[in-house]
């Protein structure tokens, strides 16, 4: 896996700066923000330095619950989904593919919960996002 960049506390990440990193994939960037406005008015977002990774992450909420984590990668970004066991149900009947629900069932739990990622790249990528974002939110 390509190593996080923004790891420098004193520089706050800007669309401008996101955009030189992401190149290309800036596209579905924007496509994620777009999606969450025009269907999640209730999300907010937040870039924070996190000192036990050392770098700036970005994350969507509802209310106190975190939808999803963003690490900026040189030429992409990683969205990962942190979802409770007790979405296991939910994940095994849902259309994302085969090998995202064996990464839930492989992933490591903390905290009663596991991580599946999505590193952007494709359309296909952004339609897996849309689809994790709608079962996140339909956990209770």
């Amino acid at each position: 896996m390509e190593s996080i960049v923004l790891t420098d506390p004193s520089i706050q990440p800007t669309d401008e700066l996101i955009f030189s990193i992401i190149g290309e994939n800036s596209i579905y960037w924007k496509q994620m923000i777009g999606y969450l406005y025009d269907n999640h008015s209730e999300i907010s977002e937040q870039w924070r330095f996190y000192n036990d990774g050392k770098s700036w992450l970005y994350r969507t909420l509802r209310k106190k619950t975190t939808i999803y984590w963003i690490g900026v990668q040189k030429g992409t970004f990683r969205v990962s989904f942190w979802l409770s066991e007790k979405a296991l149900p939910m994940i095994e009947a849902s259309d994302i593919p085969e090998s995202m629900k064996e990464e839930y069932r492989n992933s490591k739990p903390f905290n009663h919960s596991r991580c599946i990622t999505v590193v952007m790249g494709s359309p296909e990528d952004f339609e897996n996002v849309v689809k994790l974002i709608e079962l996140k939110l339909k956990i209770k």
